[in-house]
């Protein structure tokens, strides 16, 4: 996933009826949970899992799984209020410099204007300042777990090392790799085609190839395989081909298209894009990758122990409603803040 897609806004849900299989329940709004001198409303619970709860509800889900959407939302939103108490006790506070930073980087990212990437958020139901909130939060949840969990993390040498030859010791130093797009056109099963009309139809198809027009944009319009990336079948390992396939493209160069290919459950014709010899990464090429991999895994384990340490040092009442959400035990989330504020 792209790491800064734009954030997505909901209505707000001040009064939420339950379906009919509720009997008649409602959340009128007050307070969800007391975390220290913090609270969590009911419409905050509500409105950050409005979608999600609608599309349940129309499918029929039953009330327990309504409820444990809400129960996770809650244990989310009283993680946040822990991560803002921490923020405002040390004065982590992220700066407007900060935040102006951040969002024009999100734009640049998405391939928009700043004005466009508002638009978008307001598009969204998202205000241009609970954008810029939302930001906010994120880069001060950074500031968290970077300036307190991440200092004491430490990655030796020797981890770095087991790692890449876990993933690189059985790799050769070279290989041959290539890139393959595909027209395939099924025969029997659904298709209710046989081999005779599936084969003229690839036929016909490796013939217009040849005589100019677009292998690409033909597999967008005739092929089942990839149809939409236009028969793009990515990178392979030219040792890892089928023998059919490594076959077809055997006596290619970059650009050539491959005789007509009849499979046991339909036709084929490839075209091959690139042809390329990768050279396994030496251990000082993959080192900062590497490093930064453990380092990721480590701050989970560290960030879920300090947070639940954090939990068990801080007065949480759940209210109502939510008195009973410990009964659907605690959720697992991502690390908040262990890479770049994203707008998800």
């Amino acid at each position: 996933m792209s790491r800064n897609r734009i954030a997505i806004g909901v209505s707000a849900a001040i009064l939420w009826i339950a379906g009919p299989s509720a009997a008649a329940e409602q959340l009128v709004d007050g307070i969800a949970a007391q975390v220290g001198t913090r609270i969590v409303l009911i419409s905050e619970v509500l409105r950050a899992i409005g979608p999600q709860e609608a599309a349940m509800r129309e499918q029929g889900a039953p009330e327990r799984e309504v409820a444990k959407l809400r129960a996770e939302a809650l244990e989310r939103l009283i993680e946040a209020r822990l991560i803002e108490g921490v923020v405002a006790q040390l004065e982590l506070y992220a700066r407007e410099e900060e935040i102006d930073a951040t969002i024009e980087t999100i734009a640049q990212e998405n391939g928009l204007t700043l004005e466009q990437l508002y638009a978008s958020v307001l598009f969204h139901g998202m205000s241009r300042e609970g954008y810029r909130d939302q930001i906010k939060q994120d880069l001060e949840r950074r500031n968290v777990v970077q300036g307190i969990v991440g200092a004491d993390i430490e990655i030796e040498e020797f981890e770095i090392r087991a790692l890449y030859d876990r993933e690189f010791g059985d790799m050769p130093e070279h290989t041959d790799v290539v890139r393959v797009r595909q027209i395939l056109v099924s025969f029997g099963g659904p298709s209710k085609r046989n081999a005779e009309e599936a084969c003229a139809i690839v036929r016909d198809t490796r013939e217009r190839a040849l005589a100019g027009e677009d292998f690409e944009v033909l597999a967008r319009e005739i092929s089942e395989v990839a149809p939409s990336d236009g028969g793009d079948i990515g990178w392979l390992e030219r040792d890892q081909l089928a023998d059919w396939m490594d076959e077809a493209i055997g006596p290619l160069e970059p650009g050539g298209i491959s005789e007509m290919v009849v499979l046991p459950f339909g036709c084929s014709v490839l075209r091959l894009e690139e042809a390329r010899e990768i050279q396994r990464l030496t251990y000082e090429q993959a080192k900062p990758r590497l490093h930064e991999q453990l380092w990721s895994m480590q701050m989970e384990d560290a960030y879920r122990e300090w947070i639940e340490e954090l939990r068990s040092e801080t007065y949480i009442d759940r209210r109502g409603y939510f008195a009973d959400a410990a009964q659907f035990g605690a959720p697992t989330f991502p690390i908040a803040g262990a890479e770049e504020p994203e707008a998800p």
